[in-house]
């Protein structure tokens, strides 16, 4: 029974670290994402850091600000949604798939 407590915690510490580590990756793994058919485009890394906003000439027009607006709003919420996908499936690879609340 002890033998069996103790591989489950060398387990659960196993991956604990690979968690870590993961989480310190993330900040290198970008996603891109665009709104107006890529008049506004983002990058966002694993750890929800918007790294590059791009906005076309095109688009910026005085007298539409709440359309600009709109269209990085757009963007951003799409790369942040994006960026989540991918910590996603690289958290589930590290866990087997096991949800741990509160890790990403």
């Amino acid at each position: 029974m002890m033998q069996n407590l103790n591989n489950i915690v060398k387990q659960a510490k196993k991956m604990q670290e690979k968690i870590a580590k993961l989480q310190d990756e993330m900040g290198n793994k970008t996603v891109e994402a665009s709104s107006g058919g890529g008049m506004v485009s983002v990058i966002i890394n694993g750890k929800n850091e918007l790294l590059s906003l791009k906005i076309e000439k095109e688009v910026v027009n005085p007298e539409d600000v709440d359309m600009l607006q709109d269209l990085v709003i757009a963007a951003v919420n799409e790369g942040m949604r994006k960026a989540q996908e991918m910590v996603s499936a690289e958290m589930s690879q590290v866990t087997g798939g096991l949800n741990i609340p509160g890790m990403f």
